[in-house]
């Protein structure tokens, strides 16, 4: 039977998966709506190939632009925060939620409220306003999917009740610098910290594995999707990104995912649950991979999952307030205005100045978003000046 779906950042890395599976399952999928940022061309030779209802540009200022491409195809257009919001509420039975950082917390939001299924690629919207959504979607019988590799795999290995675990453990490649030593972290660039060893995406976040924000963050996400306690969540350093994710049940059974490191795998996962889809991707050889290691995570050359421990602990506004400090910081770093090991520290400075209250809104949610910004990026300009 056919199913409709929505792509909320479909020519980022996640979108450009997604619409490959669909494209390679075209008989089963409606596209409803398509969103980007600000990349018109992109977007509108999408529109064109799959046929949405409507194609919608975050930037309010490339409308014309997106209309002009789009013209006489009987596609819908629109621009703004508020019309990815509108195009959230049109309902499909799948969104793909992939907007990079808070900009895609509202329209997340919209689609959790409609009670369908989300696929969850954003995983800023649940550090920033995890209690708030999942409350929503228990509210409106909402199916939530992780699609990070790491909580696709946990999703995949659970088992039972959730009283049964006895422990869950991400796993992390442990990025670029994994045996880099504190001083030759610091004077890293850029394009060493986007070249990710394993995995393939964007700037921003392969940024984040590097410094293991990206880890911590997913630890964040973890303890809102399950709830097992902070206690019972680990990371391990895994370098060959085999195994995904692993559940120790109370037996001393573990289930762990193994496969590619290709996103297709998990989003085939979320787009078929609950059941499976075929995908393009080549299946694992153990033997000619040999050997698998694992190792402790180092907190002190990566104090990002200390930060993330103690934004779960402490709660509230922290886990909001540790997101926005972080993306302030990743931009001011590819931009070459502060050095790698800023990154954290600013995070860390923001945490030892205020101690934000709990958002009860999605507005408070924006309000502690722009003063964390707004801080921190006055600690970009004391750091780069040191």
């Amino acid at each position: 039977m056919m199913r409709s779906i929505s792509i909320f950042g479909a020519t980022g890395s996640v979108g450009q998966s997604t619409l490959d599976l669909v494209r390679r399952n075209r008989d089963e999928w409606r596209v409803v709506a398509l969103t980007a940022n600000g990349n018109v061309a992109e977007l509108a030779a999408l529109a064109r190939e799959f046929r949405p209802e409507v194609a919608v540009v975050a930037d309010a200022g490339c409308e014309a632009l997106l209309a002009h491409a789009l013209a006489g195809e009987g596609i819908a257009v629109a621009a703004g925060e508020a019309a990815l919001v509108e195009a959230a509420k049109l309902g499909a039975d799948v969104t793909m939620a992939a907007i990079v950082g808070c900009a895609g917390l509202a329209p997340t939001m919209a689609a959790i409220e409609c009670g369908k299924t989300v696929a969850l690629a954003n995983k800023e919207s649940l550090v920033a306003a995890g209690e708030l959504m999942m409350a929503a979607a228990r509210a409106s019988g909402a199916t939530i999917l992780p699609v990070d590799s790491e909580h696709n795999a946990i999703f995949q290995c659970l088992s039972g009740d959730l009283d049964r675990v006895a422990k869950i453990t991400l796993t992390a490649s442990g990025g670029p610098f994994r045996t880099f030593s504190h001083n030759e972290m610091g004077s890293v660039t850029p394009e060493q910290a986007v070249a990710h060893p394993n995995w393939s995406m964007g700037a921003k976040i392969s940024v984040d594995s590097a410094t293991m924000m990206n880890k911590g963050l997913e630890l964040i996400e973890a303890y809102h999707l399950f709830p097992v306690g902070l206690a019972r969540l680990d990371i391990i350093v895994h370098p060959q990104s085999v195994v995904h994710s692993m559940v120790e049940y109370v037996d001393g059974s573990t289930i762990a995912q193994l496969g590619p490191a290709d996103m297709r795998v998990p989003i085939a996962s979320a787009l078929a649950w609950p059941d499976r889809m075929a995908t393009p991707c080549s299946p694992l050889d153990l033997a000619k991979l040999a050997r698998l290691e694992f190792e402790a995570p180092d907190f002190e050359r990566f104090p990002a999952l200390t930060l993330a421990r103690a934004a779960i602990a402490e709660g509230g506004g922290r886990p909001a307030q540790l997101n926005a400090a972080n993306e302030v910081a990743v931009a001011a770093f590819l931009d070459r205005r502060i050095g790698f090991l800023d990154i954290a520290a600013i995070s860390a400075r923001l945490f030892d100045e205020t101690a934000p209250i709990a958002p009860h809104s999605l507005h408070d949610v924006f309000n502690l978003d722009r003063e964390s910004r707004a801080r921190a990026e006055q600690l970009v300009v004391t750091f780069a000046k040191a």
